[in-house]
């Protein structure tokens, strides 16, 4: 499995160190922005000259271009293996490292004349769960390096772990598994990273601690998540002291002080009827990036992945690039600056959906932003819809006025899920990807969190194909 696939990045590295030049053009989010970093450094490790392009969605227009500029080799990362046969007709050389579900293995494993194909799918590999975009492309750069004795070059475990981070990989057993874990070790070998058990919630590095359990959602913290006194009181009740010189974060702590909370949480949560297995979520593995400085976001791999996505997410994706390569100046500074932005526009959007409330039905609930929201972040509103609506044991769908280059009016589809859900059947890449053909559109994603792109006026019929199709999950899941 791992071993082949390691094989066959070895093969495809053999097509890279042939180019003087090449392009990598990856995804806008913290998978892809980390993916193309590691072929980055390892381009330049190989002294190849590259430049990068990020894109939304590789669809006939960006491939287009791509053939118009007719690079030697362009290196796809975090996407591709939808379109390989687009690839193929324009005539682009390329190498594919993705680790989405590929539309076709025609060509893999073993290579034709103009694709490389690097795929977990394709060695009996989870891309879902068991190996990122980021972890693929590191087995890419691996063995681009290995040749110059940089298997092992530092920085690019930790890149991967953030990736992997940032796509949700480590959510369904609250650690990351597969390949991803190779990976972590290799990191943790290097003494770059470190990982173990501590609080799930996000912010641990940088938020006042009650902030911790007001935004938790997944698990949901019942009479705590989206209740700032009630988290603040539950703090205060147990013992904690909230300030110093500053509201106390995470990391401010003692270890009897965190083991009381988490000790007192799950207490609260089985008081209020929470079964075992969402108990258990409380507590995660955590990944710490060992060089970077402690109390900012780049030490945590899930604010780092935050951090990125701000980047990304309005389009200024090589900022984001910047500060994985390296940069702790001006890069840095202007992701910070737009991670306030983003957190406002976050606070901006949950008070819509706080005001407009969201539409139930009988197996999702859904609300529509139109252009309230922008495309690119209502899938994160999405995700922390339920601190404000409750959990309710239904995946929660976005809609929102899509910007794409299409001529035709489209709508954007964000959806989230939890591992409980999960848990029950439900996979949301799978049934968003057969509501989005059935009106036309495109879709798919993961089973937690998924996306599409619909024409605007298909909205009502594809909400029902997709009540339809999750009631066919969950209800297989039960009767089996």
């Amino acid at each position: 499995m791992l071993s082949e696939m390691t094989k066959h990045a070895e093969r495809c590295a053999e097509i890279v160190r042939l180019t003087s030049e090449a392009l990598v053009v990856s995804h806008i989010d913290a998978d892809g922005l980390t993916s193309a970093a590691i072929i980055g450094r390892a381009l330049e490790d190989a002294g190849i000259e590259y430049s990068t392009v990020f894109v939304k969605q590789l669809g006939e227009t960006e491939l287009s271009k791509i053939a118009d500029t007719n690079p030697p080799l362009t290196i796809f990362t975090d996407l591709g293996s939808g379109v390989l046969s687009e690839i193929k007709e324009l005539g682009i050389t390329a190498v594919v490292s993705d680790h989405h579900q590929p539309s076709t293995t025609d060509t893999l494993p073993a290579r034709d004349e103009l694709i490389s194909h690097l795929n977990p799918h394709l060695f009996g590999l989870n891309g879902s769960r068991e190996l990122s975009g980021s972890g693929t492309t590191f087995l890419l750069a691996q063995a681009l390096s290995r040749e110059r004795g940089g298997d092992k070059k530092r920085g690019l475990p930790s890149l991967a772990v953030v990736g992997a981070v940032g796509d949700l990989q480590h959510l369904k057993d609250g650690r990351l598994t597969g390949a991803n874990r190779t990976i972590l070790k290799i990191g943790a070998e290097n003494r770059e990273l470190s990982y173990a058990p501590d609080i799930a919630f996000f912010g641990k590095q940088t938020r006042p601690i009650f902030k911790l359990l007001e935004y938790a959602t997944d698990p949901y913290l019942i009479g705590l998540t989206g209740n700032e006194d009630a988290c603040i009181a539950f703090l205060k009740g147990v013992g904690i002291r909230l300030q110093g010189e500053r509201w106390r974060r995470w990391i401010d702590l003692e270890k009897k002080e965190k083991q009381r909370i988490v000790s007192s949480l799950i207490q609260h949560q089985m008081k209020k009827g929470v079964s075992p297995q969402r108990l258990e979520r409380v507590v995660q593995e955590v990944y710490t990036l060992e060089d970077e400085t402690e109390g900012t976001e780049l030490r945590d791999a899930q604010e780092y992945s935050t951090l990125l996505n701000a980047t990304a997410r309005y389009d200024r994706a090589e900022i984001g690039f910047n500060v994985c390569m390296g940069d702790r100046g001006g890069a840095l500074e202007e992701a910070e600056r737009l991670l306030k932005e983003h957190r406002r526009n976050l606070v901006s959007g949950m008070k819509f959906v706080k005001e407009n409330g969201v539409v139930e039905l009988e197996h999702l609930k859904y609300f529509d932003a139109g252009n309230r929201i922008r495309d690119t972040i209502v899938g994160i509103v999405a995700g922390m819809s339920h601190s404000i609506i409750g959990d309710r044991d239904l995946p929660i769908v976005a809609f929102a006025r899509a910007s794409t280059p299409h001529e035709r009016e489209e709508l954007k589809v964000s959806a989230r899920a939890t591992q409980h859900l999960i848990h029950k059947g439900l996979n949301l890449g799978a049934a968003i990807h057969i509501a989005a053909e059935k009106v036309n559109g495109t879709g798919g994603g993961h089973d937690i969190a998924a996306g599409a792109t619909i024409p605007l006026e298909t909205k009502d019929e594809f909400i029902q194909y997709l009540n339809e199709e999750i009631k066919k999950q969950t209800k297989k899941q039960t009767t089996g």
